[in-house]
């Protein structure tokens, strides 16, 4: 698991007035973390149940959760490649 700190701009859901983000994409950019985690197949349907039942205040910045397949993984300091780097 790792965690970012990052700025980000999204969507804004006041549709009645005009964002500044919509004419300027990074003018009112907010902090953001940003959480990857690496899982097996089979482990990616239980996370993102845990994620989506303990993370959700119903309020704008909850986040999203984005599924990536990895083709590989190679660990820079001891070689190791695959679930041995991991």
């Amino acid at each position: 698991m790792t965690f970012v700190e990052c700025e980000g701009t999204g969507k804004y859901s006041d549709h009645e007035k005009e964002h500044i983000s919509a004419k300027y994409p990074f003018a009112d950019a907010y902090r953001v973390i940003k959480v990857e985690i690496l899982v097996a197949d089979e482990h990616v349907e239980p996370v993102v149940g845990l994620i989506r039942k303990n993370g959700r205040t119903g309020y704008r910045g909850d986040g999203m959760i984005i599924i990536s397949p990895v083709d590989e993984v190679y660990k820079v300091r001891t070689d190791e490649t695959g679930i041995l780097a991991v």
